[in-house]
């Protein structure tokens, strides 16, 4: 058995999972957190709804870490598009984030996003997860994200995010929840669907719970077999 830590960032994008599988929940209340705890296949899962934003998410990732004694992370939730090749609904896993509004360039003369302690400015999940999500769907898209604490809706921030860096999504939590990992040596694993592209915040708010139901059968699957 496997002590699973899941960070989500809001409510809308867990209701679907839970929703979708008949699980028997125990709420528990730590701090500022909501955690839910249950069961998938063998594995006791951890669910901690974040709130929104990097500094949340990367908190929830450290508390369920600290606390709760997880063994791995998964971070799931939505993302906007900044590439026609991936539509509102699709699922991609996060192969490599790029904390693009970190910059301490002024002082040390590092590229924006660097973090100096990491080898290059894209952080990367854990590769032996990767692999075993891709076995389970060989089809589905690797993207880069880039992450910060902004909705982003201006299409030229979006060519901006995509040409410099050479990201396919963006999204407020994965640089947190990946830092945190990173630091404590916990495998982490990132899946996002896509609620929004060139529709913006009118796009993400019609969109966003239609996006959280595509990645329910992947991530459950995932979890039964870590």
């Amino acid at each position: 058995m496997k002590k699973i830590g899941m960070v989500v960032a809001m409510q809308s994008e867990v209701e679907s999972f839970l929703s979708a599988n008949n699980l028997s929940v125990e709420h528990i209340k730590y701090g500022g957190f909501d955690i839910m705890k249950f069961n998938l296949g063998e594995n006791g899962v951890y669910c901690v709804r974040s709130g929104v934003g990097e500094i949340f998410a990367s908190a929830a990732t450290q508390m369920l870490i600290s606390v709760y004694s997880v063994e791995v992370i998964i971070n799931f939730g939505v993302c906007g598009s900044l590439t026609e090749t991936l539509r509102v609904g699709e699922v991609a896993l996060v192969e490599g984030v790029i904390h693009y509004d970190f910059d301490t360039g002024p002082i040390d003369g590092c590229e924006v996003g660097r973090y100096l302690q990491y080898p290059e400015v894209t952080l990367r999940p854990d590769k032996a997860l990767l692999e075993l999500a891709k076995r389970i769907s060989p089809d589905i898209q690797s993207v880069i994200c880039a992450s910060a604490d902004k909705f982003v809706a201006d299409e030229k921030i979006k060519e901006h995010l995509a040409k410099t860096f050479g990201a396919s999504v963006c999204e407020m939590e994965s640089a947190g929840v990946l830092l945190a990992c990173l630091n404590m040596g916990i495998p982490c694993l990132i899946v996002k669907a896509v609620s929004d592209g060139k529709g913006g915040a009118e796009e993400f708010r019609k969109m966003v719970t239609h996006a959280s139901k595509q990645y329910v059968d992947f991530v459950c699957e995932l979890s039964k077999i870590l």
